[in-house]
């Protein structure tokens, strides 16, 4: 398993409210029994030599979903960081977030800044949550911070080349994914990572995310080493 393993697995945490509903639960269980899968994916990502795993946990649209499923949410967000920042630390795991910072609460924000200030010198497993973020609205973010700096005169607009941009982006120090994970079947991006996903694998399970567990990761990366990866090239055989 540890040959040809993606450095980079950004994960679309897909199905939850469908999972509850199939079991005839409220929606906010599946996203509780998404949270454990969360936790699981971590562990075994680090075991099996993945270097970051990226989740989208909350998107810049999600705010138009019902008050009481995004308090719920909120509230999940807030009880990860209270019980399992110290197990992430114990455990070398470095926490990040992406996206924007508002109109995130004030006191989940501080706890999200706690939580990367312990963990930041930890050498093991990234782990980011991209929480209210759009890759549309980072792009733009990106363009913004640049254009500031070539009006104040600190850059000139030849200066901007592909590496240079990405350097804005949210998530600026980290490797672009090597292979995405969208589960439950569908089969959009959904703008997620739209600029750093550019030469990624795409994996579609059709397993809700609080059914996906270490053997369907295990499923996937096996899938992912199958793969050919050109980058634009062509297969010298070809």
């Amino acid at each position: 398993m540890n040959m040809n393993v993606p450095k980079h697995i950004a994960i679309i945490m897909d199905g939850n409210g469908r999972w509850a509903k199939e079991k005839k639960l409220p929606r906010i269980a599946g996203h509780r029994e998404g949270i454990e899968r969360v936790r699981e994916t971590v562990k075994s990502a680090a075991e099996l030599g993945v270097k970051v795993v990226t989740f989208f946990a909350f998107s810049t649209e999600n705010w138009a979903r019902p008050k009481k499923e995004i308090d719920g949410l909120l509230k999940f967000l807030d009880y990860f960081l209270e019980r399992e920042v110290k197990e992430l630390d114990k455990n070398n795991v470095r926490l990040k977030f992406i996206g924007r910072e508002k109109p995130i609460p004030e006191n989940l924000l501080k706890k999200m800044r706690q939580g990367e200030e312990k963990t930041k010198d930890n050498t093991g497993l990234v782990m980011v949550l991209a929480l209210n973020y759009g890759s549309r609205q980072e792009i733009v973010d990106a363009a913004k911070k640049f254009a500031s700096l070539v009006k104040s005169g600190k850059k000139e607009v030849e200066d901007l080349d592909v590496d240079l941009f990405g350097s804005y982006l949210y998530t600026q120090a980290l490797p672009d994914p090597d292979l995405l994970i969208r589960t439950s079947g569908e089969m959009r991006l959904s703008n997620y990572l739209l600029w750093q996903l550019s030469y990624a694998e795409l994996y579609f399970p059709k397993k809700y995310w609080p059914d996906f567990k270490r053997s369907d990761l295990e499923e996937a990366i096996k899938e992912f080493q199958k793969r050919e990866r050109r980058f634009g090239g062509i297969n010298v055989e070809e």
